[in-house]
């Protein structure tokens, strides 16, 4: 990634950026922002995948992107980028658990109603 995003990541600036954006953001980037921190929670996780992980959720946090995350539309656009390329390089990690912790808090956030909005991340994770 470049820059040090790591540094930004701490989960009390996670759960303040989801709580202040998850409805602008949307359920696609805050269902990967869970499964990204419940994997990184996981005792059985390497450092290396934790670092990762870091990095990406610190990026999602810093507070300046490449597109501004009030923008309309496009604002989380590069978070989900470097989200998904991070999911993608950990998804070994995912399991049946940390789906279902992922979906069971989303739903607490969005509502039961938003398994459309999600096939494309479930496909891509298996």
């Amino acid at each position: 990634m470049g820059y040090n995003y790591s540094k930004y990541y701490s989960e009390e600036s996670l759960w303040e950026k989801i709580r202040r954006y998850s409805k602008k953001a949307g359920a696609k980037v805050v269902y990967v922002v869970l499964l990204l921190y419940y994997i990184m929670v996981n005792k059985d996780v390497s450092l290396k995948t934790k670092a990762l992980i870091a990095a990406a959720l610190g990026y999602f946090i810093f507070p300046m992107d490449a597109i501004p995350d009030l923008s309309p539309l496009i604002g989380f656009s590069d978070d989900l980028g470097v989200l998904l390329f991070a999911l993608s390089q950990v998804s070994e990690n995912i399991t049946p658990e940390i789906k279902n912790q992922a979906r069971k808090k989303l739903n607490e956030w969005f509502g039961p109603d938003i398994g459309g909005e999600l096939k494309d991340i479930e496909g891509k994770i298996g």
